[in-house]
């Protein structure tokens, strides 16, 4: 009784509006009263908690967590710049966990930034500037050298653009980035992991360290999943990364160096002409 009363009042706290991707809907936890999971077309897109913005939930989203927390020595502020805005989490993630942060958030569906921001406001004091433009095009405003860390978790229709899957796009990270800062982003694929593979190659072209983090069964081609690609030109804090990862509550693993170029297979770096959007995931993934 307890439990269909939650589910209740749950529903009636629910918030949808039309947005440019589809049908927005911010569903309250029942577990948490200031909780909430943004979906976008049925697709869960992120997990705010705005009594705890630095709870990541969603697997991917703790991944991307590990990164930034490892880009710089804990609590020194950083410069960083999210491409893809969703709720906002990981930018709320940043300035929890490292106060007077700089961060620029590019998201493309202005009416979606209205609605996080009216639904769950940022916290005023944040340094979180939000442009509503295009994710390549946002990117190129930001000065050469200006960022430590660059995220990347650009989805519509629950599929990657093709023009941010390029070598020219990863030029252009890498032209935003200070050196030895990180870039991470989230990509979702499933058998037989074409995209997943290239998309490795094409950081392997623009990048000389990279890592790949993901469920050891999406990684054996099982399952549609998430994945998450770090790269950079320094070395990676691998063995800190791979720890984390290993203690998360769904564990994942961690692939660099040799490992990593097997698994890319001989793919080849994607161009822009060649681009094309990551594949869309099989309608079971969200039941």
């Amino acid at each position: 009784m307890a439990r269909n009363k939650q589910r209740e009042r749950a529903a009636a706290d629910a918030v949808s509006e039309t947005v440019d991707g589809g049908l927005a809907e911010l569903i309250p936890d029942r577990d948490r009263p200031r909780a909430w999971t943004l979906l976008v077309d049925g697709a869960p897109q992120s997990h705010v908690d705005l009594d705890d913005p630095a709870a990541l939930t969603f697997e991917y989203q703790r991944r991307l967590g590990h990164v930034a927390d490892l880009a710089a020595p804990p609590g020194r502020p950083l410069q960083a710049v999210h491409l893809g805005g969703g709720a906002f989490t990981l930018a709320r993630y940043v300035a929890a966990t490292r106060p007077r942060s700089t961060q620029q958030v590019v998201e493309i569906d202005e009416p979606l930034v209205r609605l996080v921001r009216r639904a769950l406001p940022l916290d005023p004091g944040a340094r979180i500037r939000v442009r509503a433009t295009d994710a390549r095009a946002g990117l190129a405003k930001v000065p050469d050298g200006w960022a430590d860390l660059i995220i990347a978790d650009v989805f519509r229709g629950a599929r990657t653009p093709a023009h941010l899957t390029s070598t020219e796009f990863l030029h252009e990270v890498r032209r935003a980035l200070r050196p030895g800062g990180t870039y991470a982003a989230n990509l979702a694929d499933g058998p037989p992991l074409a995209h997943l593979r290239g998309q490795v190659a094409t950081a392997a072209a623009v990048f000389p360290e990279l890592a790949l983090i993901a469920d050891p069964t999406v990684l054996r081609g099982r399952r549609f999943g998430n994945a998450v690609l770090v790269a950079s030109d320094r070395a990676l804090p691998v063995a800190e990364l791979t720890r984390r990862v290993a203690t998360d509550p769904h564990p994942g693993r961690v692939e660099h160096g040799r490992p990593l170029a097997d698994f890319t297979g001989g793919a080849t770096p994607v161009a822009d002409a060649t681009a094309k959007s990551s594949p869309a995931p099989p309608p079971s993934v969200f039941r």
